[in-house]
């Protein structure tokens, strides 16, 4: 289980995303995922698709490592798209009773379900790509003017990473619970669907309990490091815009614009 989760790990390796500034690969995530309101053809759609797998491309992270990632999220996937299918008004394509699948009812079904995959797939390349404090230095960089307001800036940003990076560190914990459950007699893949859901009742109290018992353990190792609020704190190594920066919010800045003139021309 913990093999499928890759949302909070970093992957080690020298490609050009390795390389970019954090704060490049947060602005250009946050307008590649805005730009994903503007897919409404399947050419739209198809054109998404090409650029995210150009993305992994230049990422040199092997595809079947980062479509790991959408394995937790498959009944996710399946649940948007029955309900789609199911709820859509539109030309029928098949029904029994009250149930009725319709043309239109697929066809939003695929479009939604390929936006959540598309979704993944680049929050799982900015976690892949990107070291947790390095991640946490860029968001605290492109969040400083809010701290004029009042805003700690600092201890969100510390927030936001530690969070993504206990992902992991909470799925291994789960699989430790569940194989301790397996050694006892008690696997709940034997089990049906009904019981499966009542069986995980005793191992979620463990799971919270353990969790709460290491975020008070990293407070007491914060505390330990005089960390504070984290303000006037400096860092070793500087933020800095490089050529390869530029060039790449120039292509980010690019992918709106092209989503946005196929909309307008209505291919």
């Amino acid at each position: 289980m913990v093999n499928n989760i890759l949302l909070g790990e970093y992957s080690e390796g020298d490609s050009i995303l390795h390389q970019l500034d954090p704060r490049t690969k947060l602005l250009s995530l946050f307008v590649i995922m805005l730009s994903f309101l503007l897919l409404n053809t399947f050419i739209s759609y198809g054109f998404a698709v090409i650029f995210i797998i150009g993305i992994i491309r230049l990422s040199k992270v092997p595809f079947r490592v980062v479509f790991r990632s959408i394995k937790p999220i498959l009944f996710i996937l399946a649940f948007t798209f029955f309900f789609h299918a199911l709820t859509t008004e539109g030309a029928i394509l098949w029904s029994y009773s009250f149930i009725s699948v319709t043309v239109e009812g697929l066809l939003n079904g695929t479009r939604f379900v390929l936006r959540i995959v598309l979704l993944v797939l680049l929050a799982s390349m900015l976690t892949l790509t990107t070291k947790p404090l390095s991640l946490a230095q860029g968001l605290e960089n492109l969040l400083s003017p809010l701290s004029k307001i009042g805003v700690p800036v600092e201890q969100f940003s510390l927030m936001i990473v530690i969070a993504i990076r206990f992902i992991p560190t909470i799925m291994q914990e789960l699989d430790r619970i569940l194989l301790a459950q397996k050694a006892r007699g008690h696997d709940i893949a034997s089990l049906s669907w009904m019981k499966r859901i009542f069986a995980f009742v005793p191992i979620l109290v463990p799971l919270i309990f353990t969790t709460v018992k290491r975020a008070e353990q990293l407070t007491y190792a914060i505390d330990a490091r005089a960390y504070g609020n984290g303000k006037g704190r400096t860092v070793y190594k500087q933020l800095q815009f490089k050529r390869m920066d530029v060039i790449v919010g120039g292509l980010t800045i690019l992918f709106p614009m092209i989503l946005l003139m196929i909309k307008i021309g209505g291919v």
